[in-house]
C-alpha cells in the first residue's frame, strides 16, 4: 500500500460526542468526513492517518482499514487471509496481536477465527504474535465480510504525553477539547475555569489559542509499520506554535493539584499564556478584559459519596459567577442534574449524555450571564 492509496480511516469518538468529533475532522479538512457508528469515517491514505494522530484533539484512536474479502467458513478464511498482502502495511520484525469478533456470520467463533489468522500472518510474512504488542490487528467478521484494520495510535490519544500529574477523577483530554468545542470556544477568547483539577480544560484551551497539536510529544505505533515515511513524518510534527496575546486561568481549593497544574503546563510548553492560584471557587473573580468562557468539570456524587454535601458548593458556584461574571458564558459538566439546578444559573436545554469514566454525566450551557 503505497502512500497515495485511499482507504476507510476510522475515527473512534467518546459516545454522546461524535458530531463533535465530526465538525473537528471538517474543520481540519479531512475529506469524506462522515458520522458512523462509534466515531467519524474519513478518507485518505497514510498521510491522513498520521495527521489525524497528531491533530485531532478529539479522536480516542485511529484505526486505519486495509482491507476486506468474504469468508464464510474458516478454510476460505484461512486461504484469503494467506493471500492478503500483508508486506505492504506490517512489518516482520514488529511482534503485533490479533483481535477478532463476530457478528452476523458463519464464522461464529472468534477464538478460531483468531487462530487461522495467526497462523497465516506467522507463514506469510514471517510475523512474531505476541498478546501484549502494542500493535493491534482488528478483525470484525460481519455478514461474512471480513473487515481488517489497524490501530495506528497505539496509547489512546488523550494521552497527549506531556501531562505526568493528575488529580482523582480527571478529566481526560480528548473530552475536554470537545467540550470545549461544543461550547463554542475556538481559541480566540479567555477560558477561566475555577475547579481546575490537574488544569486540563485550562491547558487545552491554551493549545488550542497557540495553534500547538496534541500529539506533538508522544509516539504513535504508525511509526512501526512497513507503510510509515519518517521524513514526511518529521516536517509534518514540526509546525511552529502561534503567539497567543490571551491568557488562561485556573484555580483550585487544593493547593496539591494547583502544583500539578503548573508541572503540567510547563511540560505541554504553555506557561507565558496560563495562569494557576490556589483558592476556592467563591473567592474567583473576572480576569481584566472582554468576557470569555468559564468551564467547570466540579466534582459529583458518583465520584465523591455523599451528594448533599455538594448542594452548597453549587450554590456558591453559581452566585459567584451570576454577581461578577456578566457577560460570560458557563459550560458545566456534572452527573447530577440537580446539582446543576443548585447552581441557579440559566441553563439551555440539557443536552444528550455523555460517558465518562464509566459514569453518564451531562454538560451544561448558559447564554451570556446577564
Amino acid at each position: 500500500m503505497d502512500t497515495q492509496n485511499t482507504f476507510d480511516i476510522f475515527l473512534v469518538a467518546m459516545p454522546g460526542l461524535e458530531d463533535m468529533l465530526l465538525a473537528e475532522a471538517l474543520e481540519k479538512g479531512f475529506a469524506g468526513a462522515v458520522l458512523s457508528p462509534g466515531g467519524v469515517t474519513i478518507q485518505g491514505g497514510w498521510p491522513e492517518v498520521w495527521r489525524a494522530n497528531l491533530e485531532l484533539r478529539g479522536a480516542s484512536r485511529v484505526l486505519a482499514r486495509i482491507g476486506s474479502f468474504m469468508a464464510f467458513h474458516l478454510a476460505q478464511l484461512d486461504k484469503r487471509a494467506r493471500k492478503f498482502p500483508w508486506a505492504d502495511v506490517l512489518r516482520a520484525d514488529v511482534p503485533l496481536r490479533v483481535q477478532v469478533t463476530t457478528k452476523a456470520s458463519k464464522i461464529y467463533h472468534a477464538g478460531a477465527a483468531t487462530q487461522r489468522i495467526e497462523t497465516a500472518l506467522r507463514e506469510s510474512l514471517g510475523a512474531t504474535i505476541s498478546a501484549d504488542a502494542a500493535l493491534i490487528l482488528k478483525v470484525r467478521i460481519d455478514d461474512n465480510v471480513v473487515t481488517l484494520s489497524i490501530d495506528t495510535s497505539g496509547e489512546s490519544l488523550h494521552k497527549r504525553g506531556h501531562k505526568e500529574a493528575v488529580g482523582k477523577a480527571p478529566m481526560r483530554e480528548t473530552l475536554a477539547s470537545l467540550l470545549l468545542r461544543q461550547a463554542g470556544y475556538v481559541g480566540t477568547e479567555t477560558v477561566v475555569d475555577p475547579m481546575c483539577g490537574s488544569g486540563t480544560f485550562v491547558i487545552e484551551a491554551a493549545e488550542i489559542a497557540m495553534g500547538l497539536n496534541p500529539g506533538r510529544s508522544r509516539s504513535f505505533t504508525f511509526e512501526n509499520l512497513a507503510s510509515f515515511d519518517a521524513t514526511i513524518w518529521e516536517t509534518m510534527r514540526t509546525a511552529p506554535p502561534r503567539s497567543s496575546d490571551l491568557r488562561f486561568y485556573g484555580s483550585d481549593r487544593d493547593a496539591g493539584v494547583v502544583r500539578m497544574s503548573i508541572a503540567n503546563a510547563q511540560r505541554a510548553g504553555v506557561t507565558e499564556v496560563v495562569h494557576f492560584e490556589n483558592h476556592a471557587a467563591g473567592e474567583l473573580t473576572p480576569p481584566e478584559g472582554p468576557p470569555g468562557l468559564v468551564i467547570v468539570n466540579p466534582p459529583y456524587g458518583g465520584r465523591i459519596g455523599n451528594k448533599k454535601l455538594l448542594y452548597p458548593l453549587y450554590g456558591t458556584l453559581g452566585q459567584t459567577l451570576l454577581t461578577r461574571f456578566k457577560g460570560w458564558r458557563v459550560g458545566l459538566v456534572t452527573s447530577e442534574p440537580p446539582l446543576a439546578k443548585a447552581t441557579g444559573l440559566p441553563w439551555k436545554p440539557q443536552g444528550p449524555a455523555i460517558a465518562h469514566g464509566g459514569m453518564k454525566v451531562w454538560f451544561y450551557q448558559t447564554p451570556p450571564l446577564r
